[in-house]
């Protein structure tokens, strides 16, 4: 939301000032220029990356606009979820809990998280590190690596889309040029013709250099900006599930990994232990508990 607001912001106060110094919006609208620029700069991205990549980058931009999902509220649900989970690991044993990880969707714990299930990499994350710890014979120290690897990985394939949404943006002025001199072009041809004639089409091909500029620093780039601010949330919240994770496989009671979960949580969405407390040991919606907090 606040991605669409900025935009709407940029273009609104650019604008704005063009008009407020007697400019004509007409001279600011130039298809072809535009064409050029927007179709240039999707051929070069579709030549650079491969279609995993250029998924992500659409599904990077659908993301942004939605705003991030890992807030505090998130965090509270993911720690009662794994409350839940660890007690019952703790009262059952680790081979009681064999199905809820085999099967996430199926099972009674996570099926009441939808939102956890929705996010495939971190319900894959933990699953598989739960699968290789109910399956024995791995210390905690390679546990760890393992996760660590893992987040790696991920954390490389999130950037990918991000990196090449940059180069998109960095060519944008390079492109806006290519528009202005095809617009040098034909002005030089229509030389000798009506001064005003000569003076819109010179006011076109400055429009291209523009077009260029602005996209890039005033769209393009700021998005890829807030991608890459994304992706680094959600490698947060795998952080925080490492850190739980890890706490009880070392022997930690159930609370006290939660609790070293909450405080891997960043300081601007981390809620406080009190919070935490209720709202692992409430019965109802992680929300009000939080709400009520």
């Amino acid at each position: 939301m606040f991605a669409i607001i900025g935009i709407v912001l940029v273009f609104g106060a650019v604008i704005g000032g063009f008009l407020m110094e007697k400019g004509h919006m007409a001279v600011l609208v130039q298809p072809a220029e535009l064409l050029i620029i927007a179709g240039a700069a999707t051929g070069t991205m579709l030549v650079a990356n491969p279609l995993h990549i250029i998924k992500g980058i659409v599904a990077g931009l659908a993301g942004v606009m939605k705003g991030s999902s890992f807030g505090k509220n998130r965090y509270l649900s993911t720690l009662k979820m794994m409350y839940e989970f660890l007690n019952k690991v703790r009262k059952e044993g680790l081979l009681a809990v064999e199905m809820d990880v085999e099967k996430p969707k199926e099972s009674a714990i996570f099926k009441n998280y939808p939102e956890f299930l929705k996010d495939h990499h971190a319900s894959d994350f933990l699953c598989d590190t739960l699968r290789t710890a109910i399956t024995g014979g791995v210390e905690p120290f390679d546990m760890d690596q393992m996760m660590e690897l893992d987040m790696e990985v991920h954390h490389h394939a999130a950037i990918q889309p991000i990196d090449a949404l940059s180069t998109v943006a960095d060519a944008l002025p390079g492109l806006g040029i290519v528009a202005a001199v095809l617009g040098v072009v034909i002005t030089m041809g229509a030389l000798g013709g009506p001064p005003e004639a000569i003076g819109e089409k010179v006011a076109a091909a400055l429009v291209g250099t523009f077009l260029g500029i602005l996209l890039c620093y005033g769209v393009v780039g700021p998005l890829s900006s807030n991608m890459r601010k994304t992706a680094d949330e959600h490698n947060e919240y795998l952080h925080v599930l490492r850190v739980l994770v890890l706490s009880f496989l070392k022997g930690s009671a159930p609370m006290i990994a939660i609790e070293m979960g909450r405080r891997a949580i960043p300081a601007h969405v981390r809620p406080s232990f009190d919070e935490m407390e209720k709202s692992c040991k409430s019965k109802g919606d992680v929300g009000e508990a939080a709400a009520a907090a």
